[in-house]
């Protein structure tokens, strides 16, 4: 595992950004990180689904990937520029170099790496996920994780694989990693 962030800047502590599988865990982790270290959370695809006006299924069966993935592209630059936040991203936000870039170049990026069966068992009944609603979901996310995980990779500052361990231990992990680098505290 690596655990590299990046320094602090002037302007408060560094932002830490959620990357991973749809289901991995991003957006419950994300809030008790939030939580923990007294900072801002958002998810990307409820900021998305607000703006839209629509839920992301419904934009996507409406409007195509492609358009969502445009859509998706000026959230994650517009979120990605705020300082010191909890951020989660959707499964399919590292697709796009702009996004891996942005989201390296504003923060500390954690890869929360699950095992598709993992995901396919906590996810089974969940019917507002685009891209699983098809005939074989669990083949779907090996799929997905083939083509993402060098793209997860490529963008994370660190790995955490988030198969056995609970929430509260991956969120005390990546709390501890920040503190280490005395990334939690504003300057000041």
């Amino acid at each position: 595992m690596s655990a590299n962030p990046p320094p602090v800047t002037p302007s408060g502590p560094t932002s830490v950004f959620l990357v991973g599988l749809p289901g991995s865990g991003k957006s419950t982790v994300g809030r008790q990180l939030a939580r923990r270290l007294g900072r801002d959370f958002y998810d990307s695809d409820q900021v998305l689904e607000k703006a839209l006006g629509c839920s992301i299924r419904e934009f996507f069966d409406r409007s195509g990937e492609q358009a969502f993935r445009d859509q998706e592209e000026a959230t994650i630059a517009e979120l990605a520029r705020l300082p010191g936040i909890v951020l989660s991203t959707g499964g399919g936000t590292v697709l796009r170099p702009a996004n891996r870039q942005v989201l390296r170049d504003h923060g500390w990026v954690v890869y929360l790496k699950s095992q598709p069966e993992d995901i396919f068992r906590r996810l089974r009944h969940d019917k507002t996920r685009p891209l699983l609603q098809v005939e074989d979901p669990l083949a779907r996310l090996k799929e997905l994780q083939r083509v993402r995980d060098p793209l997860y990779r490529e963008t994370a500052h660190c790995i955490l694989e988030t198969g056995r361990p609970s929430v509260t231990s991956v969120v005390g992990h990546i709390a501890m990693q920040l503190e280490q680098s005395e990334l939690s505290h504003p300057p000041g």
